[in-house]
């Protein structure tokens, strides 16, 4: 089983959910995206204040699996968004991230994919597992664009998987293989090096590209 304790970027520190430490920085940072959007393809919808989102930050971490994490921005020392290992599978060393919640402030960040990066290389190199599993709401363009781009391969859609929100939910499946991970390794800490961005922050070669 992932141990707690935290994964250091040089970006983020993926760590633990600790509900007094993190809740109302997580909270504010959702509220900056007033619309709601961000909790359309996730099982629950916006919280509308801070005790309903302490209350499920409870049930979340109340079980080892999902292990829920906080990200945690270095720069500000804020806690910006969250995402959990779950459904593990330690005996046939199987782990999905999930439960995915970036804030504006993460989005589209060099620390958003640090984040992600940090995640693969505690199940690959720290603890051995073989598959490691991205699911989502087969209509959600961005998650799925987001997998290809992390190094995750579709094998495919799971056709009427899950009925949530009232709607049903064909799930497409994605992973990375222990054989993969080198390749996918060397590719996010290329891209994650000082020199791979320019004075103004921008890429100079994109993650995708660095696979070959």
């Amino acid at each position: 089983m992932p141990p707690h304790c935290d994964m250091i970027g040089n970006h983020v520190i993926v760590t633990p959910v600790d509900i007094a430490r993190d809740a109302r920085q997580l909270f504010d940072a959702n509220q900056q995206a007033g619309d709601g959007s961000r909790f359309t393809y996730l099982p629950t919808s916006a919280f509308d204040d801070l005790k309903s989102y302490e209350a499920w930050l409870t049930q979340m971490t109340a079980s080892s699996d999902p292990m829920l994490h906080t990200i945690i921005d270095k720069a500000t020392n804020t806690a910006v968004g969250v995402a959990a290992f779950m459904r593990i599978d330690a005996q046939n060393g199987v782990i999905e991230v999930g439960n995915i919640n970036f804030s504006p402030a993460l989005s589209q960040t060099i620390g958003a994919t640090e984040a992600m990066y940090l995640m693969m290389k505690r199940a690959f190199d720290e603890l051995g597992y073989r598959r490691y599993e991205w699911k989502c709401d087969d209509q959600n363009t961005p998650s799925r664009a987001a997998a290809t781009r992390y190094g995750f391969t579709c094998e495919g859609t799971f056709r009427n998987h899950l009925v949530y929100k009232g709607r049903n939910r064909d799930t497409a499946w994605f992973s990375i293989t222990d054989d993969e991970w080198p390749a996918v390794k060397t590719a996010f800490e290329t891209w994650l090096s000082p020199e791979n961005f320019d004075e103004k922050g921008n890429q100079r070669k994109r993650l995708q590209d660095l696979r070959g």
